[in-house]
């Protein structure tokens, strides 16, 4: 199976999930499978998670759209040449000003190759990308899961997932929800999905490109 032929949400993880657990059963006969949420991997993707730190999906996309506009192409080259007025103007905050010239800085002067990097472990990654300033758990874990495909990945650093995780079983601490996510193992990456699936459907979201 090649990369792009690779899923999340299948219809043999799916049952093994609701056997699990009556909240994946629940939610699928409410609102169905959820998407196979997908994105491609690379700079300009891993810039949008960034952007989406810590701000709604909206304003991150605006400002994607801004930031595009202001630059042209969303490139380690253009992201590194670009003034502070640039990225100023493209409402982007002074951390993540510093987040995006640091990611670019990594590509082209210190050796980070995103493609190469499709092939390494979860672990390999999350120890290479870790040590960028900005990039913190839950923008490699959404790396991971929306771009890479790894199966088990629960990020409980995402405010959707928790908030949906307490309220469909409970659960208060991130300590009991991991213990309950083990459960789930080796699909807890489809896991997340069907709480952002409840979460979105309730508030007629969808996530955006």
């Amino acid at each position: 199976m090649t990369k792009k032929q690779k899923k999340i949400v299948n219809e043999k993880n799916v049952k093994f999930l609701i056997s699990k657990n009556i909240i994946f059963k629940n939610i699928y006969d409410t609102y169905g499978r959820p998407p196979e949420w997908e994105r491609k991997p690379g700079f300009e993707t891993l810039v949008k998670i960034i952007l989406e730190q810590q701000v709604s999906l909206e304003s991150a996309k605006a400002h994607f759209i801004k930031l595009k506009q202001n630059i042209g192409s969303v490139t380690p080259k253009n992201i590194y040449i670009a003034t502070e007025q640039q990225l100023i103007d493209s409402h982007l905050s002074r951390q993540k000003r510093i987040y995006v010239k640091a990611l670019a800085d990594e590509i082209l002067h210190k050796g980070l190759n995103l493609k190469k990097m499709e092939d390494w472990n979860e672990e390999e990654i999350t120890n290479r990308l870790i040590k960028i300033k900005g990039i913190g758990h839950w923008t490699i874990n959404i790396y991971l899961m929306m771009c890479l495909k790894k199966t088990d990945i629960f990020p409980l650093g995402d405010i959707a997932l928790k908030n949906t995780m307490k309220k469909l079983t409970g659960l208060q601490s991130e300590e009991e929800m991991l213990s309950l996510s083990n459960q789930w193992r080796p699909y807890r990456s489809l896991a997340t999905f069907f709480m952002w699936h409840q979460y979105l459907s309730e508030k007629g979201k969808r996530l955006p490109e």
